[in-house]
């Protein structure tokens, strides 16, 4: 009996992420004992901060233990108003929070409980992996802009009025970017804005995550334009500030309707997310942001480091990005070469494959993005291996022909 005989639609017609992919390819060639460099996920090689994890012993202690509210504990969604209005001087209440397993759960949420099948949700390329594949499990239909790195990888206004049509129901777009490190300015966002003002229709779906790894200025919500905020659904979480990746605590802030509708769903799925985390979240957001500051300074000494040695490297061309912890190089002159076994480099993924398998780096084609020409490397790793990663990755470059 094939798979497909008895699987849904639904699961056949996604995508395994490309990300978590190339992550498990290069732990299978770790186990091998092969020394793999991996700058393939998205995740901070910080510790989580003391006083962060000291919060999570302390609830364990007192026996937070139980099942949390759907949406979140209050007092954890009052935290998280008061951080928007005091970092972000935006106004919400606790009703409009939902608190969720990570904000890729938030992602997921928003997206299933705005988009009906044959709905268009427009996403400028270079995207993360999982915005088009969230929009097939809610068979929508994914549009996207595409943008280039002489540019910076931004869409202009006049990009997205060619892309709405009458069955247009969401934008979605992340600044920082992810995968490109790509910041919007407030001017920027204003003149996306004017056209939205022009469409009543369109729900912005904007992801904040990597907000606090910014390198240019204050981070800019496009929530902050009363024309549209009532149309506007921040993401964000604790898991790229704080280094708290595995403890999946993300939210999102919107109207009441949509964060109404989003309880509604999560209390039908996974219902209230971890309680510990949910306690430690607490604490991060009241204490400060010392720690995350010490890690942006990491940041930007890497970002400078990783500039320096791609440019080092014949045929790739790289653009230094404004936040976030990536590099997005276009590598397509690299296309058609052979290895030194005779196979042809045919696009991203196989440059991808190439570096694991020949350099032991692990990267992610840019086609799993959005754009074949470029692949994504993370610099969230020791100064030591991303010198190591980019002297192997530009050794390898040199050896096809």
């Amino acid at each position: 009996m094939s798979t497909k005989s008895f699987l849904s639609d639904r699961i056949n017609n996604l995508s395994e992420s490309a990300t978590l992919k190339m992550t498990k390819l290069g732990r299978e060639l770790a186990s091998k004992g092969i020394n793999v460099i991996s700058l393939s996920v998205g995740e901070p090689d910080f510790n989580t901060p003391e006083h962060v994890k000291e919060a999570a012993k302390k609830a364990l202690d007192e026996n937070f233990t139980r099942y949390s509210p759907v949406p979140g504990y209050p007092d954890l969604r009052q935290a998280i108003v008061n951080k928007l209005k005091n970092e972000n001087n935006l106004d919400y209440d606790i009703s409009q929070i939902v608190v969720s397993t990570g904000a890729k759960q938030s992602l997921s949420n928003v997206i299933l409980t705005l988009v009906n099948p044959g709905d268009e949700v427009i996403i400028p390329t270079p995207y993360w992996v999982s915005y088009s594949e969230m929009v097939t499990l809610a068979e929508g239909k994914s549009v996207f802009i595409d943008t280039e790195i002489d540019s910076d990888f931004k869409i202009t206004p006049a990009q997205l009025e060619a892309a709405i049509t009458d069955k247009s129901k969401v934008f979605m777009f992340s600044s920082p970017c992810n995968p490109t490190g790509s910041v919007y300015s407030k001017a920027e966002l204003a003149a996306l804005v004017a056209v939205f003002e022009k469409h009543p229709n369109i729900y912005i779906i904007s992801d904040e995550i990597y907000e606090h790894i910014n390198f240019v200025d204050q981070h800019e919500s496009i929530a902050q334009f009363d024309s549209i905020k009532d149309r506007v659904i921040i993401i964000n979480g604790f898991s790229k500030a704080f280094a708290m990746t595995g403890w999946r605590l993300g939210y999102i802030a919107s109207n009441k309707e949509i964060a109404a509708a989003n309880d509604k769903l999560q209390g039908q799925t996974t219902s209230g997310t971890c309680s510990i985390a949910q306690r430690a979240g607490i604490v991060a957001y009241e204490q400060g942001l010392e720690s995350v500051l010490k890690m942006k300074e990491a940041f930007v000494r890497r970002r400078q480091l990783v500039y320096d040695l791609l440019n080092a490297i014949p045929g790739v061309k790289t653009n230094l990005p404004d936040g976030a912890f990536y590099f997005f190089p276009q590598i397509n002159s690299f296309f058609g070469k052979k290895d030194p076994n005779g196979q042809v480099i045919a696009n991203s993924s196989d440059l991808a494959l190439y570096l694991l398998n020949f350099g032991h780096v692990a990267t992610v084609g840019g086609d799993s993005f959005g754009n074949d020409n470029y692949i994504r490397l993370s610099y969230a790793a020791s100064d030591e291996n991303l010198t190591e990663a980019l002297r192997r990755i530009k050794e390898a470059l040199s050896k096809l022909v």
